[in-house]
């Protein structure tokens, strides 16, 4: 059977992207030299396998995002406490919590997004 491993996306300053990860809960595992182009820095969650890498190539501080790839997803107990945590550090979700499709019932959803633009949704899990 096939497993998941960890999705990546370049970042244009290692420190902020660390930092910002660091807020949702993530920790950093291990920086990676890839020659003298890139460094990769892997992000996991407490008790879990690091499975988002962070790519900083030397020189390039930003990208487009292009139009194909959309988020990455987190699991929160509270989704109201996160984000009043979140919003002391200046990031603010793209709008209000909501449920998707208009539904009264079920999961809490909101986006957030990193400091290269990278959106982050937010899913409280109770």
């Amino acid at each position: 059977m096939p497993t998941f491993l960890h999705t990546c996306y370049r970042i244009g300053n290692i420190d902020r992207s660390v930092a910002f990860y660091e807020k949702l809960g993530f920790e950093e595992r291990l920086r990676m030299p890839i020659g003298e182009e890139a460094i990769n820095v892997f992000m996991g969650l407490p008790g879990e396998d690091p499975r988002l890498e962070l790519t900083y190539n030397h020189g390039v501080d930003s990208y487009d995002l292009g139009t194909g790839y959309n988020h990455i997803a987190v699991g929160v107990d509270d989704l109201d406490g996160t984000l009043e945590r979140l919003a002391s550090d200046g990031i603010e979700p793209e709008r209000p919590p909501y449920r998707p499709g208009g539904r009264t019932e079920g999961h809490r959803i909101c986006f957030v997004r990193d400091p290269d633009g990278y959106r982050i949704e937010i899913i409280e899990s109770s």
